[in-house]
């Protein structure tokens, strides 16, 4: 790995440390689901930014299929 995988991979470490320790003893539920989404949608900004607005290049990067990339931007309302 290289330290900028490191680097993300700490960061978000970090933050769900701090989000157990925010649950307060509150029962915390679908934490898969809440982090997927809370990473997800900058994710696909931030690399439909760095591809110049281009969905295929886009999809290129993400390793996915331009038609789910679509399907994920439909559901982030990012279209």
């Amino acid at each position: 790995m290289t330290p900028r995988h490191d680097h993300l991979s700490e960061s978000i470490r970090l933050a769900m440390e701090q989000y157990f320790q925010d649950l307060d003893g509150e029962q915390p539920c679908a934490i898969y689901d809440m982090v997927l989404a809370r990473v997800e949608k900058p994710l696909l900004e931030v690399v439909l930014d760095y591809a110049g607005g281009n969905q295929t290049r886009a999809a290129d990067l993400l390793g996915l299929n331009r038609n789910t990339l679509r399907k994920k931007m439909k559901m982030y309302q990012m279209l």
